[in-house]
């Protein structure tokens, strides 16, 4: 790999082929390299060695219940917004053993993984996402290990967005869709005329890291493009939600006939907790092997949405779907505030677009504010 000096500055620029001999260089120092890639009619993250893998050429349309991805008409490898995974997979798989026992007294847990991840293509409203789980996993009384073994050592590639979804809202929120914080280099990929990537430099590893890099300094030119992109993206958010009070207004609201319309709709399916990249439950399961004796735990994402998940002796507390899904959408937007000192969504809008009936939750906390059960969607919108 033929590299030049990086710049002093902590902000410089990469051409296109810089995208490839950063995936090289974190893959020759050891990273498991993680990002988005087009499979099975979707953007995906999995395991890439080569920036050919990236999503090249390819956007992604998304709405209420619908989500399709096209070809753009440049080759802009970043321009779409987030897919139906979050680094949640990564960081907290959705099932993973903990630990084996072969008899009373011999216990092992799980090792740790056996190179430290590099999740490359972060948008900004993931790594609030990320921060959230960090508070929730390693902040807290006790460290959730195996999160801990995951997270400590990861590199994030931050992406800022410049091609918002029709359910983003992270402008709302003030998570997006530049990103301020929670990186080791942050890249903005400008398009309109020379290909390049502004890349800013957020920690010494980072550093370390651009040094492997060609690079050129940023002009003057270079980021104020940079700052056009997110500006403009802030503008043209597909949701919007007045998010101020919202903590007091839902704990003000628990019987607003509102709840009862979505549950009329809503299928229980939970596919709004396995898309969020903050919802952490989850259910331990004890297995057991009779042949030999020995017995395992496995940890699993878990719902709010199943009956089983409020089971206590005596059955469910949340026999309806109307509590399971006033339960979520007041744990999400109100005492998560309580809980964690902040809100728990960051308006990435994925269970807007994976909901198979559509439900909006930009829609339905703007209803529960006009107080009479109705609302303008266009407003919304």
């Amino acid at each position: 790999m033929t590299a030049l000096p990086t710049p002093d500055a902590d902000t410089f620029v990469i051409e296109p082929e810089g995208l490839s001999a950063l995936v090289e260089a974190l893959c020759h120092e050891g990273y498991r390299v993680v990002g988005p890639s087009v499979r099975d009619g979707a953007i995906v993250l999995g395991e890439i060695a080569s920036a050919n893998e990236l999503p090249c050429g390819w956007t992604a349309r998304h709405e209420a219940a619908a989500y399709r991805v096209e070809r753009r008409d440049d080759d802009a490898v970043f321009g779409w917004a987030v897919g139906p995974h979050s680094w949640k997979q990564e960081l907290m798989p959705s099932r993973v053993r903990l630990w084996r026992a072969s008899s009373a007294e011999s216990v092992e847990e799980e090792p740790p993984p056996g190179r430290p991840l590099a999740l490359f293509g972060v948008r900004s409203c993931d790594l609030h996402a990320i921060a959230i789980q960090d508070r929730v996993f390693l902040e807290g009384r006790y460290v959730e290990r195996d999160y801990a073994l995951r997270r400590t050592g990861a590199f994030v590639v931050a992406v800022d967005c410049g091609e918002p979804g029709g359910t983003c809202f992270c402008a709302s929120l003030g998570t997006g869709p530049r990103a301020d914080a929670g990186f080791d280099l942050a890249l903005t990929e400008l398009v309109s005329t020379e290909h390049r990537f502004v890349v800013r430099v957020g920690s010494d590893t980072g550093r370390e890291i651009a040094r492997l890099l060609p690079v050129r300094a940023a002009t003057d030119a270079d980021l104020e493009a940079a700052l056009a992109v997110t500006d403009e993206a802030a503008g043209r958010m597909g949701r919007r939600l007045e998010a101020g009070g919202l903590r007091d207004l839902l704990a003000g609201n628990l019987e607003h006939p509102r709840f009862a319309e979505v549950a009329e709709r809503c299928l229980t399916c939970g596919n709004c907790t396995l898309v969020c990249p903050t919802c952490f439950c989850t259910s331990v399961e004890d297995v057991n092997d009779l042949a030999d004796g020995s017995a395992e735990r496995w940890r699993s994402w878990d719902s709010c949405f199943s009956t089983e998940y409020s089971y206590i002796h005596g059955g469910s507390v949340r026999r309806s779907p109307r509590a399971r899904y006033r339960q979520w959408l007041t744990h999400k937007f109100g005492t998560w505030h309580d809980q964690f000192g902040t809100s728990g969504c960051v308006g990435c809008g994925r269970c807007i677009t994976w909901c198979p009936v559509g439900i909006d939750v930009t829609e339905e906390l703007a209803a529960i504010r006009a107080g009479d059960g109705e609302v303008d969607h266009a407003h919304a919108r």
